[in-house]
């Protein structure tokens, strides 16, 4: 085990060890309520302009001026300044449009008692620009919160309780998505562990010294992970202590990547029980889904036509071989397959491949080489940017893909899936998913494993629409993919 002293030469953080994240945040919330006046003072004038240009009436120039006011006081009443939502996950904009939604009803219903209607024109301008106006600087905020995050500024010091395993993988996690902006800076394990340091990070106890560790390094954060040691009498002591000092208490529950709308509290016989809902994996959203699939591949083939006839002219001119490489994948239910891509390989890669096996440098079923010889020079350029999956359009559009979902397996490898890993089958392949937005080629096996699963088991038509938002930024840096 190590000493309280050690903590404070881990890495470069020692900095944020010194004070709690209060200064900080409290700086970022007073910009973001800045943000909130401005967008909701710019959307009352513009649309006092748009419903009596140069000549207002007094009463509509009284309420653009108290509309800034009220929609402050909307995104305070709806959680919108509360600092575990704020600059990450989508509850922020959530709670902007709950706050917009309401502000609007509550405005209409106001006018509608005193018998003093507002006008619609200035209503249906007022309000839709708020929300989008606010939603657009708060993306602009958080966004540069991230950049900051990235050069390890902004972040919340975390003090790791639990076992060695769930607690090695949630400093790696936390390492790897710095843009959560947690820092974990110290470690209690629970049974025995006799290094002083976990990939990285000092032990300074075990479960029953978090409270004191907390006290003695001043950390924002204690997140105590799957733990039958901390039952549910040392969980509350841990948070009447906690509370003392005004850390956060975060607590991971017993299930696997099972996100929160799948999950509800129900008290029973005087236990409080979580109950966890099957995912949705048919039924109308998948019917939704699949029409959207179709709907949008339909469109990306006729948009970006011109760019494939482009590519595959390009291809053959570079070697003189075929454009597009097919190749056998498995789909829902393990139904093979053929999918298409752009060939970004020599003609006889596919002979060449048994030789190159021992320079595998995947460290599971996969089969992965960082400089593969067979690559062309035309290849690595599609790779980078993703255009070789372009014809998989061709794949969604025919129902055996998905726009977002697991990464489609090549037979081989699905046939050497350990009995949990073949949940990845119970739904159609994605030509992008979350391992694409989380790493892409850089990833490791279990990590890919782990992604592709938490997307199976939290799928949401939300979930789809945010992976696709992120692949667009993921394939413009060009990062992780070889």
């Amino acid at each position: 085990m190590s000493d309280y002293s050690s903590i404070v030469s881990v890495g470069d953080h020692s900095e944020w060890l010194a004070n709690r994240p209060g200064a900080w945040l409290r700086t970022y919330v007073r910009q973001v309520a800045i943000a909130d006046f401005s967008a909701a003072m710019v959307a009352a004038l513009a649309a006092t302009e748009v419903r009596f240009g140069a000549h207002p009436n007094n009463r509509y120039v009284m309420l653009s001026l108290a509309l800034p006011l009220l929609w402050l006081i909307a995104v305070r009443v709806f959680g919108g300044y509360e600092r575990r939502f704020i600059g990450g996950g989508s509850d922020e904009f959530r709670r902007i449009l709950n706050a917009g939604l309401s502000l609007t009803a509550a405005l209409a219903l106001i006018s509608y008692a005193v018998n003093n209607e507002l006008s619609r024109v200035y209503l249906v301008v007022s309000m839709p620009a708020v929300v989008g106006l606010d939603l657009l600087v708060r993306y602009v905020l958080r966004k540069r919160l991230h950049r900051r995050r990235a050069h390890g500024e902004c972040m919340s010091t975390v003090v790791a309780v639990g076992h060695e395993p769930a607690v090695r993988q949630l400093i790696s996690e936390l390492r790897r998505e710095s843009h959560h902006g947690l820092l974990v800076v110290a470690a209690c394990l629970a049974g025995e562990f006799n290094d002083s340091e976990l990939a990285g990070v000092p032990v300074v106890g075990d479960i029953d010294d978090a409270a004191s560790v907390v006290r003695n390094i001043r950390a924002g954060t204690v997140a105590v992970l799957s733990c039958p040691e901390m039952d549910g009498m040392k969980l509350r002591t841990l948070a009447w202590e906690l509370e003392k000092t005004g850390t956060d208490l975060c607590v991971a529950p017993a299930l696997l990547d099972v996100a929160g709308p799948r999950t509800t509290i129900r008290a029973t016989a005087g236990l409080t029980l979580l109950h966890v809902d099957h995912p949705q994996l048919s039924g109308p959203r998948q019917a939704v889904k699949d029409l959207f699939d179709r709907c949008a591949a339909a469109l990306g083939l006729l948009v970006l036509s011109p760019l494939m006839l482009v590519i595959a002219v390009v291809i053959r001119i570079s070697d003189g071989g075929p454009a597009l490489f097919t190749q056998t994948r498995v789909g829902k239910g393990g139904r093979p397959f053929k999918i298409y891509k752009f060939r970004t390989m020599v003609v006889d890669a596919e002979a060449r491949l048994a030789a190159m096996r021992e320079k595998n440098e995947s460290d599971g079923v996969l089969f992965k080489i960082r400089r593969d010889p067979r690559v062309t020079g035309i290849g690595a350029r599609l790779r980078k940017w993703s255009l070789d999956e372009l014809p998989q359009l061709i794949n969604v559009l025919r129902g055996e893909m998905s726009l977002v979902g697991p990464r489609p397996a090549l037979p081989e490898e699905a046939a050497r899936y350990a009995a949990h890993v073949r949940r990845r089958l119970v739904v159609k392949p994605g030509l992008t998913g979350m391992w694409q937005v989380n790493g892409r080629s850089e990833l490791s096996w279990d990590e890919t494993v782990r992604l592709d699963l938490r997307y199976v088991e939290n799928w949401s038509f939300a979930l789809d629409l945010q992976i696709l938002w992120k692949t667009f930024s993921v394939i413009f840096r060009g990062a992780g993919a070889y």
